[in-house]
């Protein structure tokens, strides 16, 4: 829906299509990370994209989605929170311009996210045994029986240091997946190719430097997640699904000219293929 409703839906836009929905990044990856809560940050990002944007109420609703994200885990801060605020600025503070409500609201939405993030970072643990916080969520589940269920319990438990000191002792084999990622980023240069020229098509110079500038900082949120918790598949894959969803927003923007829609022949056709038949990313390590 959500692309029929940016693009449009023609023959001609089948590649497009092919390099969004089809690509490993996306929904192939989504069906294997719901208990991450990757896709509620994405969803929640999707919807904004779907809904009308002229009312400050749009910015209202983005803020305390926001708020639900940092409560569901506060990993969304670098996650999906840069998106949802870049698109939040491209559809909204863009189009219908900085007056005093809209931009106080704004200030008042980032005070309160960076309130929130801080409290639930450094003072959201509670101090008991990781015994004890394994019983609590085993009483919890509808059927405890499923033990491997709860092999993962410290990524709610552990401190950031810990997470850090994770991370970083696991560096060395990690950082042998960066090949694979390069490679699955590489097949996607048609993508990158059509987000650049909608991103040069812009008709003002200012919405050009704001969609940079909103791309540069997306991609820092998830340079820090790289160095605090090591689940670098995952992150690769939302970093990609991040870019087009700014994608879409940009398409909301007064354009100069049109873009031409990605050739179907060539090494086009080869690289689609690719991404289709290319399994989900992953969680850590490719595949």
């Amino acid at each position: 829906m959500l692309f029929r409703r940016t693009f449009g839906f023609d023959e001609r836009l089948l590649p497009l299509f092919i390099f969004t929905a089809g690509s490993p990044f996306f929904f192939k990856n989504f069906m294997h990370t719901l208990g991450h809560f990757d896709i509620y940050g994405c969803l929640l990002a999707v919807c904004l994209l779907l809904l009308p944007a002229r009312s400050v109420l749009y910015a209202v609703l983005a803020a305390l989605g926001a708020v639900i994200l940092l409560l569901i885990h506060h990993i969304h801060a670098l996650m999906y929170l840069p998106t949802i605020a870049v698109i939040v600025m491209l559809r909204h503070y863009l189009v219908t311009g900085a007056n005093r409500r809209n931009v106080a609201i704004g200030i008042v939405a980032l005070l309160l996210l960076a309130g929130l993030f801080v409290t639930t970072q450094f003072w959201g643990a509670r101090p008991l045994p990781e015994a004890d916080f394994v019983a609590y969520l085993r009483s919890r589940m509808a059927d405890p029986s499923p033990i491997d269920l709860l092999s993962f319990s410290y990524i709610w438990y552990q401190p950031l240091s810990k997470e850090i000191a994770d991370t970083w002792q696991r560096m060395p084999s990690n950082l042998l997946g960066v090949p694979v990622f390069a490679l699955l980023i590489w097949l996607h240069t048609p993508l990158w190719r059509y987000l650049a020229q909608s991103i040069r098509a812009l008709h003002d110079d200012w919405h050009r430097r704001v969609v940079v500038a909103g791309l540069v900082g997306i991609s820092l949120g998830y340079l820090v997640m790289f160095a605090i918790v090591f689940d670098y598949s995952r992150w690769v894959s939302n970093w990609a699904v991040c870019m087009t969803l700014i994608l879409h927003a940009i398409k909301t923007l007064p354009a100069s000219r049109d873009i031409a829609p990605i050739p179907t022949g060539g090494y086009t056709r080869y690289f689609g293929l690719a991404v289709t038949l290319i399994p989900r990313v992953g969680i850590v390590r490719p595949f």
